[in-house]
């Protein structure tokens, strides 16, 4: 099952609020990512942070062609908000 993303909004210190086509609203850090691959750490440059788009269909969101997020990563690992 996808959960399909409507919109995204970079907030603040690597952080998205990514807005679900089901009404569900999900804080998602980016930080940790930094950890693990080596691209996201890009990211860091505010500007770029900035670019996050969705990507066609919703399936996730995207900042370029190299650095991007798929649906499921966002809903398993974003915290609701309430």
């Amino acid at each position: 099952m996808f959960y399909k993303v409507k919109s995204v909004i970079p907030l603040d210190n690597m952080v998205l609020q990514v807005n679900f086509e089901d009404g569900t609203k999900k804080i998602y850090d980016i930080k940790p990512l930094k950890e693990r691959w080596q691209v996201f750490r890009d990211l860091e440059n505010p500007s770029l942070f900035k670019l996050v788009k969705v990507d066609a269909g919703g399936y996730g969101v995207a900042w370029n062609k190299y650095i991007d997020l798929a649906c499921n990563e966002l809903w398993e690992n974003g915290t609701p908000i309430q």
